[in-house]
């Protein structure tokens, strides 16, 4: 009996670490902003988000880690997608 139960433990285990983990946060797409679009992109940086904070350094952070930064603040600066992207862009490209 308590091998049946070691093994459906077991089982039960393996099973959930092979499931596909649920992810919240979006990757912009690799970038496709013309130089223009990036410079639109610091500007928005500059006065969307220095509206509200003191501006952080683009290099203080991974382009990994500015994902999930840009995922949670876009939407409180009403950034379309277009200029979700663009400011993405002008972060990552700063490096």
């Amino acid at each position: 009996m308590k091998k049946i139960i070691a093994v459906a433990s077991f089982t039960a285990v393996l099973l959930a670490s092979c499931t596909p983990k649920a992810s919240t946060a979006t990757a912009p797409v690799a970038s496709t902003s013309t130089a223009e679009q990036i410079a639109q992109g610091k500007t928005i940086f500059e006065n969307s988000c220095g509206r509200c904070h003191k501006l952080p350094n683009p290099t203080s952070h991974t382009s990994v880690q500015w994902v999930g930064i840009m995922n949670s603040m876009a939407p409180k600066a009403k950034l379309t997608d277009e200029q979700h992207q663009w400011v993405y862009d002008y972060i990552v490209s700063v490096k």
